[in-house]
């Protein structure tokens, strides 16, 4: 209904009441999108550490987000005009600058968290605020005939280049402090902390603890209206000037006192001090991200809602009423602060997507070995032997005696576990958690005391990853991949700031072209491409285990893994025969898109296989002595079902990449006898499907009979093709694509039946499959 008012001729006089609504509509989407990706900001050391139970993690960081949401209207000047001088813009053009900046923000923030990335809610405000009033500047000074330098009258330069260099130093200030600090607080503890004198964690604690309260005061309440305002107790002055000021005496006090009571805890009460100092980094991250990151999510709308008060009540046109009000200092409501935390608080508990950018950042930090989602690059790989080239000159230039002393000070305990029950165990330990909470405390308090929007997704994020590559949690095995993720994820934030700066500049542009119709058309765009990417994230979410995916074995005998893998072979079986029919009927029809989606398919599958292989290690780790003949049955069927994989690409492969070049089509004839020998392919594979998922692994020995009669179809239609060849072929593509395919025909049979020769051989009726007992799944 509104947006068929909009195009009515007296809109214009309503239209930015509409607007102010839609702001309002995409503050709270906003917020839920924001949240979902920030929230790895202050849970993932909790979780990653397993210190407290999910449920207290969650209960602290909502108090700690709450809390923060409060405090956090002192910030609000940052999307009022810490980036461009809002006395040069007329209200018309202000709304523009707003409205392009918010559906950017949106959009481009739920980007990141389908592909479960953390980027910063920060950057991109600053950089869609920039980007936008950049266009509507320029915009202007077209118009009036300006000049490009002109530009810098418009954008509050010396604030904008504050916040973008301590965003990025930032980068290298929270990796580098994150990393020493860890590698000293590991050399000092090692990982048997626990047992260490009472005294070392109530100084651990007492420094951390401090660190962390600290962090609160600067971010909590020196947020508040209360720290303005003048107390007989500190001899007339303002709280916030006793913090500034103070900060020598308020670190050496509470030093003491945190340390004294850490004690107290550990000697009497028994306490875990590693656990409490990550309880209260919890609830101090959570307070510093809704204190420090709120005005990203409603500053815009809050900014816009003022400044359309303040033209309503002048009674001039838009065109002509300058937003000189924006650069006052305007209190924002604390009921509409406490809103927005609640809603901020049901996101946390029940955003999907949030966890999905959790899990990134702990899959690159665990300890453990993980299943690695980034490719190594070229970059990635330079680091690596540069670190592994500055491990030996250290090793090199340090005497044997220190060397050793460090190594048993980073010896990690050794924990005897499946790898299916890998993902049960923590990503790191307390010291580690307690680490990345201080040292982003520590950081951000200092930020926050400068005045600097500091992002703390990039000092979070950094951090962690400096606390790992300290705690040698990047090993030969899993550097490269994780060097690459780090790379991926840092070229995430440039890409965020290019893009938010680039498409806000062009929706600008486009409401400016003509708002009435504008307008509707991008924000129903906006809220469509929302909705179709929750829509795809839920159908994603639901597949969790999907119907056809692999398991791993976990039985201790040779019939227990044949009972275990029949599901795999069953699986490969059914898949690989519809990959086949659909490579054949792709290239009977010439269909490139069903090639392509086929090729998709097979992928799929040959990495999943590639799982299974990486899982052997493990495997054979959990065999005894008398189950060895396990290991080589498991490992000859893993290789004969990787085997039929390689060849369904191969087949996959060429018949796309013949179809694609738009080479001749195959012949009749060829058609048909490609189409007689996939239904005997289909007949076989049947067969051995209905075989595995009923366990009868006797009609196995039928099957294998078979064997001669499909190997003929193959031998007669190679003979006929070769006859065709020398008498009649013309095509030279033709010919190799089908020799090709019958070829790579052959040996998917020969895996095929050496795997059937294989359970045959080694099946047992009369013997009853053994597992590996595990008692964690009942715990």
């Amino acid at each position: 209904m509104i947006f068929a008012t909009l195009f009515q001729p007296d809109t214009m006089d309503n239209i930015y009441l509409y607007m102010i609504i839609a702001l309002a509509i995409l503050a709270i989407a906003d917020l839920v999108v924001g949240v979902s990706n920030d929230a790895v900001n202050f849970l993932n050391s909790a979780i990653g550490s397993k210190a407290i139970s999910f449920k207290t993690i969650m209960i602290v960081a909502s108090v700690g987000v709450a809390v923060g949401a409060v405090f956090s209207s002192g910030m609000m000047e940052v999307a009022r005009k810490g980036i461009f001088n809002p006395s040069e813009f007329m209200f018309n053009e202000i709304m523009i600058i707003f409205m392009a900046v918010m559906i950017t923000d949106i959009l481009l923030l739920d980007f990141f968290n389908s592909v479960g990335m953390p980027t910063s809610t920060t950057v991109s405000i600053v950089f869609e605020l920039l980007g936008a009033a950049v266009a509507i500047a320029l915009i202007k000074i077209g118009h009036d005939g300006g000049d490009f330098g002109d530009v810098i009258n418009y954008i509050n330069t010396s604030k904008a280049s504050q916040i973008i260099f301590g965003i990025l130093l930032s980068v290298v200030v929270a990796f580098s402090v994150g990393a020493f600090v860890q590698w000293v607080s590991r050399l000092l503890l090692s990982y048997n902390f626990e047992n260490k004198a009472p005294w070392v964690g109530a100084l651990f604690g007492g420094f951390a603890l401090t660190s962390i309260t600290y962090f609160i005061f600067m971010k909590g309440l020196k947020g508040t209206s209360y720290a303005k305002e003048s107390f007989d107790i500190l001899g007339g002055g303002t709280m916030s000037h006793f913090l500034e000021t103070k900060v020598f005496a308020i670190v050496v006090v509470s030093s003491i006192i945190w340390s004294l009571l850490s004690l107290a805890l550990i000697v009497f009460a028994k306490t875990n001090i590693y656990k409490l100092i990550i309880l209260v980094g919890t609830f101090a991250l959570a307070l510093a991200f809704a204190g420090n990151d709120l005005v990203n999510f409603i500053g815009v709308p809050v900014a816009a809602y003022n400044a359309f008060l303040a033209w309503s009540a002048s009674g001039v046109p838009a065109y002509e009423f300058p937003m000189t009000v924006l650069a006052e200092k305007v209190p924002t409501n604390n009921w509409l602060l406490f809103g927005a935390g609640m809603i901020m608080v049901l996101t946390l508990w029940f955003s999907s997507k949030a966890k999905g950018v959790v899990k990134t950042s702990l899959d690159l930090a665990s300890q453990s070995e993980t299943k690695e989602r980034f490719q190594p690059n070229f970059l990635s790989r330079g680091f690596v032997r540069s670190a592994v080239l500055i491990s030996q000159f250290t090793a090199y230039i340090l005497p044997n005696s220190w060397q050793a002393k460090i190594d048993k000070q980073f010896e990690v305990p050794v924990i005897a576990i499946s790898k299916n029950k890998s993902l049960e165990l923590p990503a790191f330990d307390l010291v580690r958690a307690a680490v990345n909470l201080m040292i982003a405390a520590v950081l951000i308090s200092i930020a926050t005391s400068y005045k600097l929007p500091l992002s703390t997704t990039y000092v979070t994020f950094m951090v962690a990853m400096g606390s790992s590559l300290a705690d040698r949690a990047w090993g030969a095995e899993s550097a490269v991949y994780r060097v690459a993720g780090v790379i991926n994820v840092i070229g995430g934030w440039f890409f965020t700031a290019f893009s938010a700066f680039t498409a806000a500049a062009l929706v600008a542009y486009l409401l400016n072209l003509n708002i009435t119709v504008m307008f509707p058309i991008l924000l129903v765009i906006a809220f469509a491409l929302l909705i179709r990417s929750s829509v795809v994230h839920s159908k994603k979410s639901k597949e969790v285990k999907a119907e056809d995916s692999l398991i791993k074995a976990e039985s201790s005998s040779v019939q227990g893994v044949i009972h275990e893998s029949a599901s795999n072979i069953a699986n490969v079986v059914k898949r690989g025969n519809k990959i086949y029919t659909n490579a054949i009927n792709g290239l009977a029809k010439q269909d490139l898109v069903s090639l392509k989606k086929n090729q998709k398919q097979v992928n799929k599958l040959s990495i999943e296989l590639e799982d299974l292989r990486n899982n052997i290690f493990y495997f054979i780790k959990n065999l005894d002595e008398s189950s060895v003949g396990a290991s080589n049955f498991y490992i000859n069927i893993l290789g004969y079902l990787q085997d039929m994989a390689q060849s369904l690409e191969y087949i996959s492969k060429v018949s796309y990449k013949h179809i694609n070049n738009n080479h001749k089509k195959l012949k009749f004839n060829q058609i048909k006898e490609l189409k007689e020998v996939d239904a005997s392919v289909e007949a076989l594979f049947h067969d051995m499907k209905l075989a595995f998922d009923s366990r009868s692994f006797e009609e196995i020995g039928k099957i294998l009979r078979r064997k001669e009669e499909v190997f003929n179809i193959l031998s007669e239609k190679i003979q006929k093709q070769v006859e065709r060849t020398r008498t009649e072929e013309s095509s030279p593509k033709n010919t190799t694509l089908y020799f090709g395919v019958l070829l790579e025909t052959k040996d998917l049979l020969k895996a095929t039946m050496s795997l059937l020769e294989e359970y045959h051989n080694a099946h047992d009726a009369s013997v009853k499959p053994a597992t590996i007992s595990n008692n964690d799944e009942e715990e």
